[in-house]
């Protein structure tokens, strides 16, 4: 692919300071970092009026030895209350039996993908807990509408929304959508992982397919505790340059989903060119840690080449940290990953799809890095 494709129209990376390429790393720390995130929260995402709740809760509902005895599963309730009421959200936990300390892998499971009160073999195609066990990772799941519906706008009544917006004002532009719920549900099931004995918290990464890839890497650029970030077809929105971007562009997912981002977003409908930011800006947000993009070669919707953009775009912010980017700038053959001390792609033959493949990939890169 062609590296300046887009570049020439790109808004700074480093804009507040430094070279073009490069700044000092306390300056990204201290200043660039915030004002990235102040970007987003207010043009994108929109803003959580909460964090960690102080009447958050685990309940472990049920315990009990799975996968032949390979594992050892538990089901645990993540309680909250706000003004509005109480909420919870889900987590399902497999941890193999016999080790201390595991890492991780947080699976942000969207609708239609069901993961509760079926058979591993019903969900390995897109969850594969048994593999994850097999490779020594805690595989942990949780569901995205338990904080917020997913495939439907509800005016913001339901999920968190409800629970901790305050009903007597009306939504400001900048309120957070859909996307950020999630992003917090995300935070808070790793609120309750660095509580587990059985888990290495230092060493959780969170993966999200489709529409939660977009919210995990917004959960990844917020909480530092999640050590690897994986964004697998995640698109418009996603790890995708909005930029010359074919396929899906803002004004299809603002329109078709109109409670995922904030109301500011809609105003760069068929205006990718003004937006003060593009999305190597939000995968820059993961530096220093490990950060993985996945494509799929059919998924045109995505556009894996601007994908793949994003994530050579986002290396400088590696670079001012010591590490060496992806030793090309071509988009690599079908089901070949490449990856560097900090970085990983691969793009997958297929559609738009989250697979065993991908979390091999994963798995893969993470037994090296993680």
């Amino acid at each position: 692919m062609e590296m300046e494709r887009t570049r020439g129209l790109l808004p700074e990376l480093f804009a507040s300071g430094g070279s073009r390429d490069r700044m000092a790393v306390e300056d990204w720390k201290n200043s660039r970092r915030p004002e990235i995130i102040e970007l987003y929260r207010e043009y994108v995402y929109g803003r959580e009026p909460i964090g960690r709740p102080d009447s958050l809760r685990f309940h472990v509902v049920s315990e009990e030895i799975a996968m032949q005895g390979k594992a050892l599963r538990k089901q645990v309730d993540i309680v909250y209350t706000g003004q509005g009421g109480e909420g919870c959200v889900r987590v399902l936990v497999y941890t193999p039996i016999g080790a201390a300390r595991v890492p991780a892998f947080i699976y942000a499971a969207i609708k239609g993908q069901r993961v509760f009160d079926v058979e591993l073999e019903a969900c390995a195609a897109y969850w594969p807990a048994e593999d994850m066990v097999a490779r020594g990772y805690a595989a942990v799941v949780y569901h995205v509408e338990d904080l917020d519906p997913d495939a439907f706008d509800e005016d913001y009544r339901n999920g968190v929304h409800g629970l901790f917006d305050a009903a007597d004002q009306p939504r400001s532009a900048d309120a957070w959508g859909a996307m950020a719920a999630w992003a917090w549900g995300a935070s808070r099931v790793m609120d309750y992982l660095a509580c587990d004995p059985q888990i290495d918290s230092e060493r959780v990464a969170i993966v999200g397919f489709s529409r939660s890839g977009k919210a995990c890497l917004w959960a990844g650029a917020l909480d530092e505790r999640f050590a690897l970030v994986i964004s697998n077809n995640s698109g418009c929105s996603g790890a995708a340059i909005a930029r010359g971007k074919t396929g899906e562009r803002l004004a299809n997912i603002n329109r078709g989903n109109p409670h995922w981002f904030n109301d500011n977003y809609k105003t760069f409908n068929d205006r990718e060119d003004e937006l003060p930011f593009d999305q190597h800006f939000l995968l820059a947000l993961i530096a220093p840690r490990l950060l993985y993009v996945a494509s799929a070669s059919e998924d045109k919707w995505a556009d894996p080449e601007s994908e793949f953009l994003g994530l050579l775009l986002a290396q400088p912010a590696y670079s001012i940290h010591g590490y060496s980017g992806l030793d090309t700038d071509q988009m690599p053959p079908v089901n070949t990953p490449v990856i560097s001390e900090k970085l990983g792609f691969h793009l997958r033959a297929g559609k738009h799809d989250i697979t065993r493949y991908d979390w091999a990939c994963f798995m893969d890169f993470a037994d090296e890095r993680l």
